[in-house]
């Protein structure tokens, strides 16, 4: 006669259906210096989300592809095109933007940032701006020179963008790389991580 089964001692199915997923987060940059801290912002979410990251050509300049972590997909303007071949196949910011729990563009150059408040979409970032749902939240990193970052088109900018729903994780003043001192720097990795570790915080389990 046969025996009935016994349970497994692991995960059952139903239990791992249940179990809460990690936070999805698309983080892109664009073209600034600050963009070398790149790879280490990537590094420090992937450790507890689930991280694609978006660069644009100019920000390319200043990431070490190299070093980037192997379990973060680092995705480029040629990946939007090369992705697509007929109709019915997926378009890359629309797969994104629905893949994504929320977005991160650290650094916000000033150009990207003129773009966004333009409603301009002539590269991978700016489309998935574009397309975004924002009953998700997008946060942003800026970071340029000082006599930029004090141009009243900023301020105009920034105030378009917030009305879209984008929160502004302010830049701090500190050396910049052209050698000024003042503010405009890019917040660092940690304290932008921390930004988003708080917001996932006080959400439901995914």
């Amino acid at each position: 006669m046969a025996t009935r089964e016994q349970p497994s001692q692991g995960v059952t199915p139903d239990a791992a259906a249940t179990q809460p997923r990690r936070p999805r987060v698309l983080v892109a940059a664009s073209g600034s210096v600050a963009a070398i801290k790149f790879e280490v912002l990537c590094r420090s979410l992937a450790e507890w989300a689930d991280v694609r990251a978006v660069a644009t050509a100019s920000s390319l300049h200043f990431i070490d592809r190299e070093s980037f972590p192997s379990g973060v997909a680092l995705l480029t303007d040629a990946d939007e095109w090369s992705a697509w071949g007929r109709i019915g196949d997926e378009v890359l910011h629309i797969e994104l933007r629905e893949w994504a729990d929320a977005m991160l563009i650290a650094p916000l150059s000033a150009n990207t940032l003129a773009k966004i408040a333009g409603g301009l979409c002539d590269n991978l970032l700016t489309c998935v701006v574009r397309a975004w749902d924002y009953s998700k939240p997008i946060y942003v990193a800026p970071a340029m020179n000082t006599f930029m970052w004090d141009n009243p088109f900023t301020s105009r900018h920034l105030d378009a963008a917030a009305g879209l729903g984008v929160s502004l994780i302010p830049p701090v003043t500190k050396r910049l790389a052209c050698g000024d001192y003042g503010n405009g720097a890019m917040a660092e990795p940690a304290e932008i991580c921390r930004t988003l570790r708080l917001f996932f915080g006080s959400q439901e389990p995914f």
